[in-house]
């Protein structure tokens, strides 16, 4: 089954398909950042490939739904679900307090934590107390753009948001920026990917934050059947198989990525759904 691949711009309207096709047999249109490397990123040919799109076409496979991908700037992504053009979030989106409060959540997949990253000629960061006077680059709307905002002031240094994650790393290779804050996976990949321009950093802040799958907080049955499809997923293996294959190891997906945790969500904060559930794996 091949997916359907879509360009998303501010300017377009989705058609989501006409009004006699029953909801159970329209596809899915999942959101995504396309420059998120190696999460999602552009392939030869057209269309987007990486680890979050592997997990999401993988799961509506075994929901037995057809998922179409919609990519565009990630700020963009959970307003454009909230307007209904698409039905979920599958890039990797950080859970947070803050964020439960208005969407719901699925259970997380895999462990994620802050990391800087640094031009290779540059001196590696050590400390939040050597961020000081520097200006970092993130991803507008992102965990880590978040972090920069509510910490400018503790930690005095400057930070610009830019479009994309590509963006930013771009920043800090040409002195825009004197490191980047993105995603501990995101961020090896980007220094590969670099040509040995950038390096990861000794520095890092981890908050033991989770990356999941985001829903409206109205579609509890689409979420709740999601998370039965991960769950699957992650008892078979195929998480951890997956993290391998785009990230060079099982371990880099972490605990989350083969834990299964109670009922829906993500327990502890608001949206989880702790009710018991037997997962049905096809």
């Amino acid at each position: 089954m091949q997916p359907r691949f879509r360009r998303w711009f501010p300017a377009v309207v989705v058609a989501l398909g006409a009004s006699l096709v029953q909801a159970q047999d329209k596809p899915l249109i999942a959101g995504f950042d396309g420059t998120f490397a190696p999460h999602a990123m552009p392939k030869l040919g057209g269309g987007v490939e990486g680890f979050n799109i592997d997990l999401i076409l993988e799961a509506g496979k075994r929901m037995g739904r057809k998922v179409e991908i919609f990519a565009g700037e990630f700020s963009g992504l959970i307003p454009a679900m909230n307007a209904g053009k698409i039905d979920f979030v599958g890039a990797p989106t950080t859970v947070t307090p803050e964020r439960a409060q208005n969407l719901l959540f699925s259970e997380g997949y895999l462990n994620t934590y802050f990391a800087f990253v640094v031009p290779a000629g540059k001196p590696d960061l050590k400390s939040l107390d050597e961020l000081k006077g520097k200006t970092i680059a993130s991803n507008k709307g992102s965990a880590y753009d978040k972090w920069l905002q509510d910490n400018a002031a503790k930690h005095g240094y400057k930070f610009e948001s830019y479009g994309t994650n590509a963006d930013a790393m771009q920043a800090v290779i040409t002195g825009r920026a004197d490191a980047g804050l993105t995603g501990n996976t995101v961020g090896a990949y980007a220094v590969v990917r670099s040509n040995k321009q950038l390096k990861v950093a000794t520095l890092t802040v981890d908050q033991g934050l989770v990356w999941g799958a985001v829903f409206r907080k109205d579609d509890p049955k689409l979420r709740n059947a999601f998370e039965e499809a991960l769950e699957c997923m992650k008892q078979d293996g195929t998480v951890a198989n997956l993290a391998e294959k785009w990230f060079g190891s099982k371990a880099a997906g972490g605990p989350a990525a083969v834990t299964v945790f109670p009922g829906n969500g993500v327990p502890g904060l608001a949206g989880h759904d702790p009710t018991p559930r037997t997962s049905k794996c096809r």
